[in-house]
């Protein structure tokens, strides 16, 4: 047996330390205290919505895993679902108070108000709903940030690398933006800025950290020599596509808190959103001389989840058509260039997360209305062109700071950690040298003198 690196040994040291710590946290359960009053129906519709929700990382693993090279699809699948255990363990020992304890300055939450969950279980109820409830569904959204930047440094990124990533990139960048968005006492929320269920906090913090990875990283081999790449497994596009528009329901729905006619506004905008935009994205390519694409149509479809997210409980739902064909345009017109760039974004997260988060933000300052969430504002399209002023400020503000910090974690990492995988390990497949794993279609029933003999059919 080689001898361990404190490399190897430092991830199992600090989880193990953690678990020992939280020994130590005293637990308090009092659910039943009949001075807390809850909701029966709002707790099952957001423990539903909570499911939801978390479906969407293993969704979003199957959809960047068919797109990219055979030889790194599980390298690439594993990076979004890992993210589920890494953020969980921090989202109990500081993570949501980071995000939600008390406030520092309005930037920051105290990560000492709910360590180690101390006070959550026994926290005045959210709405009609447990304090715990409220923060096992944020807990979801935290859990599939990081996973969403796997798409742009796929293919090149070390997967230790990446794990030292989702724990800064939750800390620095997530926590801040998510406690300014919406923490009563945050930055953005006294701004005035809305943000319904995460274009801000989600999508453009996600798309652009990709964007400061990709630059870090630098070109991938085959995209310096202009090799196109197929993908691996279209089915799994299609597959990860629809979990993604499933548990979306829960992303944008489950934001409303409460089973109520909010929820149900916030559903339909959802859906109608990502067909608008799916449709927009493949009908814009066939204008464009192209064939509809089944790919296209997926890209396109996410594309209006993401920029309908931020306003889905505040639009009216024959908007929300404009609000997805307008960003799947913007969104394919933008990754267009971007193919003609030497950015080497690998699967266009910034174009279509990054840039459609920043189309929602817009287009909730633009149609935004009291009418259908009075907690609200109205917005440009119907007089209010403070607002839209708000939303834009506050989009300049996540998309500088997101960038930045990003960009400055990737370097830091780059200094103790090698970030990207030599150009030999690249070159044999980051399922190989990363994992050990090589992921096999299937095998073929071939003959061999007269006998049946097991033969691999092809390695995807």
């Amino acid at each position: 047996m080689s001898k361990l690196t404190i490399k190897q040994v430092a991830p199992f040291l600090v989880l193990a330390a953690v678990s020992v710590a939280a020994l130590f946290t005293p637990t308090v359960a009092d659910f039943a205290d009949p001075d807390k009053v809850y909701n029966g129906a709002d707790i099952a519709w957001i423990l539903v919505a909570s499911a939801l929700v978390f479906l969407m990382t293993p969704g979003l693993a199957f959809f960047y895993g068919g797109m990219v090279h055979r030889k790194n699809v599980i390298s690439t699948m594993i990076k979004s679902v890992v993210a589920a255990g890494v953020v969980s363990v921090l989202w109990v020992f500081f993570g949501y108070s980071l995000c939600f304890g008390e406030s520092i300055g309005g930037f920051i939450g105290n990560p000492f108000t709910h360590m180690f969950w101390k006070g959550v279980n026994s926290g005045e109820p959210v709405g009609g709903i447990p304090k715990s409830l409220f923060a096992v569904f944020q807990l979801m959204f935290a859990i599939i940030t990081p996973g969403l930047v796997v798409g742009a440094v796929a293919e090149r990124i070390r997967f230790t690398s990446y794990i030292l990533f989702i724990c800064l990139f939750a800390v620095l960048v997530y926590a801040p933006l998510a406690h300014m968005s919406w923490h009563a006492d945050g930055f953005l929320f006294k701004m005035g800025a809305l943000d319904f269920a995460g274009g801000t906090v989600v999508h453009i913090s996600a798309g652009c950290a990709a964007l400061a990875g990709a630059l870090v990283l630098k070109r991938r081999q085959v995209h310096m020599d202009h090799k196109e790449i197929p993908p691996a497994n279209i089915p799994y596009v299609l597959i990860g596509t629809g979990l993604l528009w499933f548990g979306w329901f829960g992303f944008n729905a489950g934001s409303a808190l409460g089973a109520n006619a909010l929820a149900v506004s916030a559903f339909i905008t959802t859906n109608i959103a990502a067909g608008a935009a799916g449709c927009s994205w493949m009908f814009f390519d066939v204008m464009r001389g192209k064939k509809p694409s089944v790919i296209g149509f997926c890209i396109g479809a996410v594309v209006g989840l993401v920029a309908i997210t931020p306003a889905a409980g505040f639009v009216g739902i024959p908007q929300s058509i404009f609000i997805g064909v307008v960003a799947a345009l913007i969104s394919n017109v933008v990754v267009y260039y971007k193919q003609k760039s030497s950015l080497d974004d690998t699967l266009d997260v910034f174009p279509c997360h990054g840039v459609g988060g920043m189309v929602g933000m817009l287009m909730t300052g633009v149609f935004a209305t009291t009418a259908v969430n009075g907690a609200g504002q109205d917005g440009l399209f119907y007089g209010n062109g403070a607002f839209f002023l708000t939303q834009l400020k506050a989009m300049v503000i996540a998309v500088t700071y997101s960038f930045v910090v990003s960009y400055i974690i990737f370097k830091f990492i780059n200094f103790l950690l090698p970030l990207r995988v030599s150009s030999e390990e690249e070159e044999l497949g980051l399922d190989a040298t990363q994992h050990n794993e090589k992921y096999l279609q299937g095998t073929l029933l071939v003959h061999n003198n007269g006998k049946m003999k097991e033969e691999e059919l092809s390695e995807i």
